[in-house]
């Protein structure tokens, strides 16, 4: 290194070698600065401006910096671009580095490693999302995926196979997913897949033996045992996590919930593709905007919100969880009056389980602590006003809300209403709870008044009454007497408390033991307050975090309350109905509606059209019916209805009776996917055999327009061979949308095939869109007229008619090969405008007619006028 090599550049080159991946928010004062290639980064990234400070071995050093109490927000600017940032703090004040030396530098050091997987402050957060950090592990071909959100404590884990990593991580959305180095090439291609960022950890991070002892650690435990029986690769992943967080959080580790074991088999299987074409918790643009859990989230805290998401990700397959949830909702339906009261109440809860978090991380404050005050207390609201005549998962709920009433009075007496946001601001601690805080703030406001009153005292106890206690800048405070009294103040036994510090002119001053230290403890009292504050805030906090695994369960409890009254709520204000839930194949809709487009439709008064559905005997139905007659919406609203259904939701239909479904895959559109190098059709074929290969008796299956992305021929075949797969192979439930009409006579030969079609009607050359689902099968598709409503050119339009007349009439006489030789050239002239005719004699009195003034005789006498012309110009 240069001998010219500053002190402070010194350390900032030290501690960035141990960081050489993470943009370095090295400490200075009041802001954060950036250096060298850190620094050009940022720059660019955050759009701020790069300067230059002196010079590095003969060339400029680059430099940029933010302001340390806005930094924040451009640590989430920095995530979101994919960079990884490494705060370095002070960890000295500039006084204490004085005293090792005059050119001391203050020590610093990393105290946290900002990545996506690892926020906690609000700021950086949706509050209605989870924000979770997977870790894939897989051990001699078993695999294991566990999750964490450190925001709220949340750890789960469950056996997942290579096959199945990636409609988990589209299920859970993780943010970060932690590999192994000999993991990343087998993986690291789904983790992207699935939008999250990948980082590599060493293999011993993923060491079970290991793992295992560091879990039992944070757990305090000798052994996982307790928390359920744990595979190897389970164990390993979840080590990984933990060995990630002890990394990003330099040794301080959030409170971790036990972590729960998944079964994969508990809950309805949907892969990646399908959830995007569902649009689940996610619209098309890639936010919550015009998705279902935009749709139907009635919830008012952001825990139960987190707990909607989960379920609406994860529908249940276990039938009496799905019961009891129902039970729940139709409590809440049936008890509108405890409805109302616990919308009143849940109103006012803050987020209790990121409030713990950001005090087990000593990223908190003061209100913080409020915070978790609110919860108990409203919580403790909620449970005296809930009636005995509840459900089992509510009874089971409301008994989680009480039992804090000891540290809800302690953060009574100890915080203020409305304290400030930092611990070090100070001013958070009530009057009254500390004795030695409130002397000290006396002192500090209240100064003059508690000299005034030691003056009256030595006025009293000396018996002079021109005494005085004065202050000036030398001195401090004294005591100052006229010289006339000087004798009696210098005499015994006054000489013995006061003692004499200067004589002047016409005044002679004093001091005594009880003033210096009282001068004293005024000059310290604001320190004095904020040490004592800063006491006491950390034994609230362990206050509190000795209580975690019993708030984290209230939090719950509350959660819970808030989905089922939602859901309640929903199911009143969009008249949705209780399904019936069987073991069995059932599945029959009565006037089901798509939830999102019914929403889209309502500001416009449109009314959503609803249809029925049964794939109970017939358990596929082939839907035909021209674009843009609603097809699609239909396909997706009975895969809704059955997502909402296991959720433990009711659902938007008249009627419903649901066997439970174990998958359900949906092929609904397609678009080229680029980075693969994959065609639109390659996409619509690779999602296929995924369906093909993977679907069970139990799954609900829709498919759009198979075969559409090749040659009729072609297609015909594929859409053809893949419903009789369907049908004979896998024997799950279906909707199968297609123009293919040759596909139609399959209901003849296939018993679990019913044809079904979309409704339209023709009026004077228009097709109109009746939206209607019945029976049957279309006659054609209508492509024609529908790309005459798009706006394609009447010469389009007029010659399109040609072809398809010609085409259909080869095609009956087989002849198709020769129509089309013989077919004329496209001809870009306009067709000829009709020529006006006059008016008829009908057109000409009706356009004399005034329908606003016509009487109803007046109007009877003017049918019969009309029927008169008609019949003469007959």
């Amino acid at each position: 290194m240069s001998s010219t090599v500053t002190p402070m550049m010194a350390q900032y080159l030290e501690i960035k070698a141990d960081h050489p991946d993470a943009l370095l928010f090295y400490r200075m004062g009041d802001f954060y600065e950036l250096f060298f290639d850190d620094a050009v980064a940022a720059a660019g990234a955050l759009d701020i401006a790069l300067t230059k400070r002196g010079k590095h071995l003969g060339d400029d050093i680059a430099m940029c910096g933010v302001p340390h109490h806005a930094a924040e927000g451009y640590f989430l600017t920095l995530i979101r671009k994919g960079h990884r940032v490494a705060v370095c703090e002070q960890l000295e004040s500039p006084a204490e580095a004085k005293k090792r030396g005059y050119k001391s530098v203050v020590k610093r050091g990393v105290t946290r490693v900002v990545t996506p997987g690892t926020l906690t402050e609000d700021a950086l957060l949706d509050a209605r999302r989870h924000n979770f950090l997977a870790a894939y592990a897989n051990v001699r071909g078993d695999g294991a995926l566990a999750w964490v959100d450190i925001s709220t404590g949340a750890f789960s884990v469950l056996e997942c196979d290579v096959a199945g990593l990636g409609p988990e991580l589209a299920r859970l959305g993780p943010k970060e997913v932690l590999l192994s180095d000999a993991g990343e090439g087998d993986f690291g291609g789904i983790v992207e897949d699935a939008g999250a960022a990948v980082t590599v950890l060493g293999n011993a991070a993923f060491d079970s033996t290991s793992g295992e002892k560091r879990l039992n650690s944070v757990y305090s435990v000798k052994s996982l045992d307790g928390f359920g029986t744990f595979s190897r690769c389970e164990i390993a992943a979840m080590a990984a996590v933990v060995e990630y967080l002890d990394i990003t959080q330099k040794g301080k580790l959030p409170l971790l919930r036990p972590p729960m074991r998944e079964k994969r088999e508990s809950a309805m299987q949907i892969d990646a593709s399908t959830r995007k074409s569902l649009e689940l918790t996610h619209g098309v643009n890639g936010g919550r905007s015009g998705s279902l859990l935009s749709v139907i989230d009635r919830t008012l805290t952001a825990a139960g919100a987190r707990l909607l998401e989960r379920r609406l990700s994860s529908p249940s397959r276990d039938l009496a969880q799905i019961g009891t949830r129902q039970d729940a909702v139709a409590w809440c339906l049936d008890r509108g009056d405890v409805a109302a009261l616990l919308e009143d109440r849940l109103r006012e809860v803050p987020d209790l389980d990121r409030a713990l978090s950001r005090l087990s991380l000593d990223r908190g404050g003061p209100r913080d602590m409020t915070a978790v005050r609110s919860a108990i207390a409203q919580a403790s609201l909620i449970a005296d006003a809930l009636p005995d005549d509840m459900p089992d998962v509510l009874a089971a709920a409301a008994r989680d809300l009480t039992g804090q009433e000891t540290l809800l009075a302690l953060l009574d007496d100890a915080l203020i209403a409305e304290p400030p946001i930092l611990a070090r601001d100070g001013g958070f601690i009530a009057s009254g709870y500390d004795a030695e805080l409130d002397e000290f703030r006396s002192l500090r406001d209240e100064g003059r008044s508690v000299i005034a009153g030691l003056q009256s005292q030595y006025v009293e106890r000396t018996g002079v009454s021109a005494l005085k206690i004065r202050h000036n800048n030398v001195l401090g405070y004294f005591v100052e007497v006229t010289a006339t009294h000087s004798a009696k103040m210098l005499a015994s036994p006054l000489s013995e408390t006061f003692i004499h510090r200067q004589t002047t002119a016409n005044q002679v001053r004093f001091t005594t033991v009880e003033l210096s230290e009282l001068e004293t403890r005024i000059l310290n009292a604001g320190g004095q307050c904020l040490e004592i504050e800063k006491r006491l805030y950390s034994a609230l906090k362990d206050g509190i975090l000795d209580q975690a695994p019993e708030l984290f369960t209230l939090a719950r409890a509350l959660a819970e309350f808030d989905l089922s009254a939602a859901l309640a709520r929903l199911a009143r204000e969009e008249n949705w109905v209780r399904p019936v839930m069987t073991s069995e194949r059932e599945f029959v809709i009565t006037e089901g509606r798509h939830p999102v487009v019914e929403a889209a439709l309502k500001p416009s008064g449109t009314p959503f059209v609803a249809n029925d559905t049964d794939l109970s005997d017939e358990q596929i139905w082939l839907l035909t019916g021209p674009n843009m007659a609603g097809k699609s919406t239909y396909l997706r609203q009975n895969a809704l209805i059955a997502v909402l259904a296991q959720m433990g939701a009711f659902v938007p239909a008249k009627a419903a009776t649901i066997g439970i479904v174990s998958q359900i895959f949906s092929r609904v559109g397609a678009s080229d996917d680029l980075s693969k190098g994959q065609s639109t059709f390659m996409v619509e074929m690779v999602e296929t055999a995924a369906i093909l290969n993977q679907a069970d008796d139990r799954a609900l299956v829709i498919l759009d327009e198979i075969g559409r992305g090749t040659a009729t021929y072609d297609g015909l075949s594929i859409a053809w061979a893949t419903l009789e797969h369907l049908h004979e192979v896998n024997r799950c439930r279906a909707l199968f949308a297609t123009h293919y009409h040759e596909m139609t006579g399959l209901s003849d030969k296939l018993d679990g095939v019913a044809n079904a079609t979309v409704t339209v009607k023709e009026w004077e050359g228009d097709v109109i869109f009746l939206h209607e689902v019945k029976r049957g099968t279309a006659d054609r598709s209508y492509g024609v007229q529908v790309a005459r409503l798009a706006g394609l050119p009447k010469t389009v339009v007029d010659r399109a008619k040609v072809v398809l007349e010609a085409l259909e009439k080869g095609e009956r006489e087989g002849k198709q090969k020769a129509v089309i030789d013989d077919l004329p050239l496209f001809s870009a002239k306009p067709t000829p405008a009709p020529q006006k005719t006059a008016p008829s004699e009908v057109e000409a009195r009706l356009k004399d007619v005034l329908p606003d003034d016509l009487s109803p005789k007046d109007a009877l006498d003017l049918i019969y006028e009309l029927r008169g012309l008609v019949k003469t110009s007959e």
